[in-house]
């Protein structure tokens, strides 16, 4: 039988600005470990310290602009963009722009925060 969501698990966020994290599938909401579905929505000047995650992240971005910095440069995503990053990149987020973003990040396996390894852990 199908499971229906009715309202996400909201999760605590990283970074140095609140941040709201509502995740409708993964392991705190749905106890799925494969994949996670979250939506963001980051104030402006929101950032986070980088990570090495051992999972897959496909972001679409809905509305504003997540900056993606990785090894190589920056990225910035716009809404009706998307960015995915692999296992084992290095990563940092941010919305450095007026007026922060909303996002929904698929995490696949899902994220977890023992597979994040976020800078100085």
């Amino acid at each position: 039988m199908p499971q229906l969501i009715a309202t996400p698990a909201v999760v605590t966020a990283a970074g140095n600005k609140p941040k709201r994290i509502e995740e409708y599938v993964g392991r705190v909401a749905s106890g799925h470990a494969t994949v996670s579905v979250a939506r963001m929505v980051s104030p402006e000047g929101w950032e986070e310290p980088g990570q090495r995650p051992e999972f897959e992240e496909v972001t679409l971005v809905l509305r504003g602009m997540l900056r993606v910095e990785h090894e190589g440069g920056t990225i910035d995503v716009r809404a009706g963009q998307a960015v995915v990053t692999r296992p084992g990149e290095w990563v940092r987020y941010s919305t450095p722009e007026a007026g922060g973003a909303e996002y929904v990040a698929v995490c696949l396996p899902a994220f977890s925060p023992a597979t994040v390894h976020r800078d100085g852990e």
